[in-house]
């Protein structure tokens, strides 16, 4: 009787684990890079940005801020909706939870060279909303 007890306890145990596997796949928190460590007290004073669709994202972005083509510090958008995560191991998530099928990405380059950058998987199309959450916490970051 006292193995079956150790046996309940080993599986509730793996349970737990297996569960938090599952859980940890794609998230819809926002991750942001500050790929230059100097930005953080360093702030950038402009940035420049190039809309190459003419989407309500790009047209948002241009209302927001500012921007200074001469500047060299260049902001880029994408994002993508209708995407999956194509792991396996998500299978039991994709089922069961509201899983993320889009992105949306700013990255801010000096040249050729990634300063910073903001990515958030959602479960929606990018909206306007998202644009104005995102460069908001862009703009607190790295800009002055």
């Amino acid at each position: 009787m006292h193995l079956k007890s150790i046996a309940q306890i080993e599986f509730k145990f793996i349970f737990s684990i297996f569960i938090a596997l599952i859980l940890s796949g794609c998230k819809n928190d926002a991750q942001v890079n500050f790929y230059d460590k100097s930005l953080k007290t360093d702030k950038l004073k402009c940035l420049s940005f190039t809309p190459q669709n003419n989407t309500k994202l790009e047209q948002k972005l241009k209302e927001l801020y500012k921007f200074n083509n001469n500047c060299p510090n260049r902001l880029e958008l994408s994002y993508k909706s209708g995407i999956v995560c194509n792991s396996s191991f998500n299978a039991p998530q994709k089922a069961t939870t509201n899983f993320p099928n889009s992105y949306l990405k700013l990255e801010v380059k000096k040249g050729f060279n990634l300063v910073y950058s903001y990515y958030i998987d959602l479960n929606n199309k990018p909206t306007v909303s998202d644009i104005e959450e995102a460069f908001s916490r862009l703009k607190d970051d790295i800009l002055e």
